[in-house]
């Protein structure tokens, strides 16, 4: 098939034109959209539903109509590839599975329920985007939320169906555009080319799937602190109305709650995702604990519906992948599950992310736990290894210079300079490997197995790194220092202090949280 190229219409930084609702949802002209109220949603969370229950003692016949049930499309559509992170010392690595709600009217149930008739058979949008991310020792779990409307660059993606080719974005666009980029995998792309995180799976739900899910689930508890219904006088607004309290929510009155914006908070998009978050941890807690779901009938109907529901990449493409991953997923418990939202300024009525949003794409990067509790896992790490170190003259060590920055270019010579003094600490077989230069935040020493840990360490105290910077690797076939750009010059290195902590951690959300309850706007208040 012969390639094309579509290009699609740019959004100024400073405008909203083709991503906001309500009040704020005008044209690039100025005009008012109709409808636009009832456009998004944010059901992303229901999902989970499928990942935590799993769908265990299905007959093969009936396993393999699940299997059919299931649409699966690329993982990664763009060029942009982010290697894996390295294993831990256990040989573990992390998860990290890009959560996506479509706003397709493709049929006449996600027309009804998602409204907006003008927008019928138009091309779907991502309007929930949730990178869900499991630790490499499953103890904890991390959930970032990014707003529809946020200003990304979106690289160039190639549709595998057709060979349809959108190039890269000229300059910012709303992220949600991604999906019409030919598909999910374009969404990942985008995702990778923002936060240098790899990202293993994507899953995707529409609006119905979010409906039949949460009936199947039988209810999920939900709080509001005074009565709601969001409704304005211009018809904006889900349709939700509650009075103050908790309820448990399911089918289409699930679905309201996830796409409220209007009364709750203060009416933005940041407040939808807030009340997601609630929504999800509520879920996952209702799902651990309530032994109704171990009915057969109940886990056949969950499971027909979540796999109906889901659009899903290769890698997860069948039930036992599925099942697989919800053991993963159940390994965590609901207190060590952190939620939030990717810290953001407003651009107009659109957001950018702003550095701390760095601050939380680096934790993830390094799988540090957003709960702050990985201090003990870190004290571990500066332990010496019980394999006893060789001699300093056996040790062959590779130096490799790492200095370089996004915006400095690799000192010269740094290789060579450290190399030299190891030999004058008696390291005699250490070699500088002048032909591979890498950009390396911080020094670190690396060994590809376990009986080489201890000449690693011994390496790495000649000079005063950390033992935490000593990193098992399967990329380095013996013991590697990469002199990182913490250490440009001078004979002495000196760690550098980082803050590990989580940016707006005060609007974390903790999985264990029974009490949160979302805040109404009292203009939506009855």
């Amino acid at each position: 098939m012969q390639s094309s190229v579509r290009e699609a219409a740019p959004v100024a930084e400073g405008g909203g034109a083709g991503t906001a609702d309500g009040p704020e949802g005008l044209d690039g002209r100025g005009r008012r959209r109709p409808g636009r109220g009832r456009r998004i949603m944010k059901w992303s969370a229901a999902v989970l539903a499928v990942l935590i229950v799993g769908t265990a003692g299905a007959g093969y016949l009936y396993y393999q109509h699940l299997n059919g049930n299931i649409k699966h499309d690329d993982l990664n559509l763009g060029d942009n590839k982010v290697a894996k992170p390295t294993p831990n010392a256990a040989g573990q690595v992390p998860l990290n599975i890009l959560l996506i709600g479509s706003d397709a009217r493709d049929n006449k149930e996600n027309q009804r329920l998602g409204g907006a008739r003008e927008t019928f058979g138009s091309p779907a949008r991502a309007d929930v985007q949730m990178l869900l991310h499991l630790s490499a020792d499953r103890s904890n779990m991390s959930v970032i939320s990014m707003p529809r409307d946020t200003l990304v660059r979106i690289p160039k993606c190639t549709d595998p169906d057709d060979d349809e080719v959108y190039p890269a974005s000229n300059g910012r666009v709303a992220t949600n555009q991604s999906l019409q980029r030919g598909g999910p995998g374009c969404t990942v792309a985008t995702w990778q080319e923002l936060t240098g995180i790899h990202i293993d799976h994507f899953i995707m739900v529409d609006f119905a799937g979010v409906v039949s899910m949460a009936d199947a689930i039988g209810g999920v508890p939900v709080c509001v602190d005074a009565n709601i219904h969001s409704r304005d006088s211009l018809g904006h607004g889900s349709g939700l109305k509650l009075e103050k309290g908790t309820h448990s929510v399911k089918g289409e009155q699930a679905l309201q709650w996830l796409r409220t914006r209007y009364g709750f908070e203060d009416g933005s998009d940041l407040g939808r995702a807030k009340a997601q978050h609630m929504y999800m941890t509520s879920m996952v807690r209702q799902l651990r604990e309530n032994a109704t779901l171990s009915n057969p009938l109940k886990l056949r109907r969950l499971a027909e519906e979540a796999t109906t529901a889901l659009t899903v990449d290769p890698g997860l493409d069948d039930v036992k992948k599925l099942y697989d991953l919800s053991n993963e997923l159940r390994k965590v418990k609901p207190e060590r599950i952190t939620m939030t939202t990717m810290p953001n300024r407003y651009v107009g009525v659109q957001v950018e992310p702003t550095e701390d949003a760095e601050q939380l794409f680096r934790l993830v990067r390094e799988d540090i736990a957003l709960d702050g509790k990985d201090a003990k896992k870190a004290k571990a790490e500066e332990k010496l290894s019980d394999d006893p170190a060789a001699p300093d003259d056996e040790i062959t060590v590779q130096v490799q210079n790492g200095t370089r920055t996004d915006t400095l270019a690799p000192a010269g010579g740094r290789a060579n300079e450290v190399t030299g003094l190891l030999r004058d600490k008696g390291f005699t077989r250490a070699v500088a490997d002048a032909t591979v230069v890498l950009s390396e935040d911080r020094t670190v020493v690396r060994f590809p197995s376990a009986e080489l840990e201890g000449d690693a360490q011994a390496v790495a105290k000649s000079l005063g790194i950390p033992l935490s910077s000593v990193k098992r690797s399967t990329d380095v076939t013996g013991v590697t220092l990469v002199v990182g750009a913490d250490w440009r010059e001078g004979t002495a290195y000196k760690a550098p202090k980082r803050d590990d902590r989580m940016p707006d951690a005060d609007k974390a959300l903790n999985g264990a949280d029974e009490d949160a309850c979302m805040h109404v706007n009292p203009d939506f208040s009855f």
